[in-house]
């Protein structure tokens, strides 16, 4: 199954997160670049991030619960107040049962409602803890995790439900590598200092888990050695993070016969009945870990198999519990992963809830006061202007064949648009919330999401559906839909505003459309056609050109420095690096479309061009903490904002025109070898 491919990223609870205007504050905006952010004393040459954003940089100070602070962080936050204020007016507005807003109010205000939650402690997870103690053997263990219906597969088995890659029509079950608690594979395996402290610490959290729920600390910490020890295991069969990027390596269609073949100790069928699922086929994207999974199972303790599936219940609800619990996971995910000092505050946390749980029952409410037709209108007209620069750009190519470039077309004209909101809501009847159950509110919304989902499994894919919520500070492709999307929560300043210039407009929401539409040509979406399916409908020859340039782009970003000695991985980073090249290049075509464009006039002493690269900038205007840059490098497939800023741009002619960049200086390179793939 394709997973779709954002703008941004979500990691450990947090948002790759602009200014905006509080819905408080009715003054127009008048300025839409921030020149008391630049430092001008940076030759744009040498560091345009540096040039545009270099003062704020310096004299911004990252607040307390927060991993990072800037564009995307403060619209987020704005967006979060907005969400406050629908949630604390739903919460007080004494609505029908089952309504829209009795829903949202009262999941909000169960969560809000320290006092009831303190007071029952753990207790909410007793009997099912009582359940996983009585498990006899592994073969047990598996039809317990199978047969949870909140949790499905529980904390060993990777599951989702989604189009087939190679038959985009159909949901398919998908099974992907799981049973590791932290990041990926090689934070079991690295000697260096912070990772043995992580280690240390995420064996601290397991022990504090465990105590909390009445282990004395000698017995737990055996549990959390335990733990590590089966979970070091399962990561030796793990796929690097780069690895996962490849469609074809991670396609494996498998009768329910051939996966009972390949791991002989797990019987696929007992677990697919305990599921209820009837099917005959799945999707395998690492059969080596459940091969290695099968082989460790029967030689793994009872007890630890026990403890992994206890820990990874009491983690996996940990903040719906008393302050103990919360606090724990937050200083283990939060705190030592990515260096959050301080918990956000308890508002903030349940609405986030709400959207992850409730999303397009908020967002009803979302968008019927914070989005207009208007807004949706202007962004239709923007992307369809970015299309046609796209279909030019495709038009001329010089290293494309004419058979690969007219099926290129195809696709292109084939992508589907999605703004701000669905067209049709989701249902949320079966979800019961009551105004004191703020647990069993999120049980309730977990096995509904469960069954929607199961009840896609080999049925028609509905691609009207979102995976997204409105009031999102983000933007996906998704290739096996042949779509972007393009969330309400992302269509405000520094992105968007109507009152913008062209130059400002086109710089930032533009390029964000660009990038999404890119990913749909980048190094995996190229190889989806226009259908959404996997197949390969490029020439060889022009495969081998596109492969050729795209290993450009990955040395280029391979030689990229952070956090003094760590290096970016080119592999892992590609296709948003690609999507970052084209989505400039497809905008600045687009807005030399513009009357704004062909004039001379200056606004703060810029001329069109300049505005164009700064707005740009301004988007990418963040800054994060060493924890978190630390993580996202071995992790996350965006590149830091720095680069997101100065590796495109060097490569780009125009730029360079507008800012008379010269050799010598830092970001600049021969046009021979400036890298130029769409």
């Amino acid at each position: 199954m394709k997973l779709p491919k954002s703008l941004l990223l979500a990691v450990g609870g947090m948002v790759w997160l602009t200014a905006c205007k509080t819905e408080k504050d009715e003054t127009a905006r008048t300025v839409f670049f921030d020149k008391s952010g630049m430092d001008t004393t940076v030759v744009p040459g040498n560091d345009f991030f540096s040039y545009a954003n270099g003062s704020w940089v310096k004299n911004t100070k990252i607040p307390e619960d927060q991993t990072g602070w800037g564009s995307f962080y403060e619209l987020h936050e704005e967006n979060q107040k907005k969400t406050k204020s629908i949630l604390d007016e739903a919460a007080a507005s004494g609505a029908a049962n089952g309504s829209v807003e009795q829903k949202v109010g009262d999941f909000y205000a169960s969560g809000m409602d320290t006092v009831a939650i303190e007071k029952r402690g753990y207790e909410p997870l007793k009997a099912e803890l009582a359940k996983i103690a009585g498990l006899k053997d592994y073969k047990e263990a598996l039809i317990y995790m199978a047969s949870d219906e909140i949790n499905r597969g529980g904390v060993l088995f990777g599951m989702g439900v989604g189009p087939d890659d190679r038959q985009s029509t159909i949901n398919r079950l998908s099974f992907g590598q799981s049973g590791l608690s932290l990041p990926e594979k090689e934070y079991y395996f690295k000697t260096d200092d912070e990772t043995k402290k992580i280690r240390a610490a995420f064996v601290a959290y397991v022990t504090k888990l465990f105590v909390l729920t009445g282990t004395d600390s000698t017995t737990a910490r055996k549990k959390a050695d335990g733990i590590l020890a089966f979970e070091t295991t399962l990561a030796k069969a793990h796929k690097a993070a780069a690895d996962l990027r490849d469609p074809i390596k991670n396609y494996h269609k498998l009768s329910i016969d051939e996966l009972n073949q390949r791991t002989p100790n797990i019987d696929w069928k007992s677990f697919l009945t305990a599921m209820t699922v009837k099917t005959d086929t799945v999707l395998v994207g690492q059969p080596e870990y459940y091969q290695a999974l099968s082989a460790a199972l029967p030689a793994t303790p009872i007890d630890v198999i026990r403890d992994k599936a206890a820990f990874g219940y009491i983690d996996f609800n940990a903040s719906l519990l008393s302050r103990p619990f919360v606090q724990a996971k937050f200083d283990f995910y939060s705190k030592t992963l990515y260096g959050q000092p301080v918990q956000s505050e308890r508002w903030k946390r349940i609405s986030q809830n709400v959207d992850a749980y409730l999303g397009e029952l908020l967002g009803q409410l979302w968008v019927k006061k914070y989005f207009t037709p208007e807004a949706k209108e202007r962004m239709l007209t923007l992307v369809t202007n970015l299309q046609k620069a796209y279909r030019n750009r495709i038009e001329k190519l010089d290293w494309m064949s004419p058979e690969t470039k007219k099926i290129a077309l195809v696709k292109l004209d084939g992508i589907m648009n999605k703004i701000g909101y669905p067209d049709k809501w989701k249902d949320y009847s079966d979800v019961s919330v009551k105004r004191d159950a703020y647990f069993e509110n999120v049980q309730s919304a977990r096995i509904h999401a469960s069954k929607e989902s199961f009840a896609k499994i080999d049925k028609t894919v509905d691609r009207t559906e979102w995976l997204m919520t409105p009031p999102e500070v983000n933007a996906y492709a998704n290739p096996s839909f042949n779509e972007i999307v393009f969330p309400a929560g992302i269509l405000q300043f520094p992105f968007f505003d109507k009152d913008a210039d062209d130059a400002i407009n086109y710089g930032a929401i533009g390029m964000v459309i660009g990038h999404e539409l890119t990913h749909l040509f980048d190094d995996q979406g190229r190889q989806y056609d226009v259908q959404g399916n996997l197949r390969d409908w490029w020439q060889k020859s022009d495969a081998d050109k596109f492969t050729a340039k795209a290993n450009q782009v990955v040395d280029q970003y391979n030689n990229y420095t952070v956090l003094d000695n760590l290096k970016l991985n080119g592999r892992l980073t590609l296709g948003e690096n690609l999507a970052d090249l084209g989505g400039l290049a497809i905008a600045f075509d687009a807005f030399k479309l513009t009357d704004q464009s062909k004039s001379d006039e200056k606004i703060d002493g810029f001329t069109p061009q300049q505005r164009f690269f700064l707005g740009f900038a301004q988007v990418w205007r963040i800054k994060i903490r060493d924890e978190t840059q630390r993580a996202y490098v071995q992790v996350d497939p965006h590149s830091p904002a720095k680069y997101r800023v100065n590796g495109p741009l060097s490569n780009f002619a125009p730029f360079y025109q507008a800012f008379n960049v010269k050799a010598g200086e830092r970001m600049y390179k021969p046009e021979v070898d400036q890298t130029r793939v769409w």
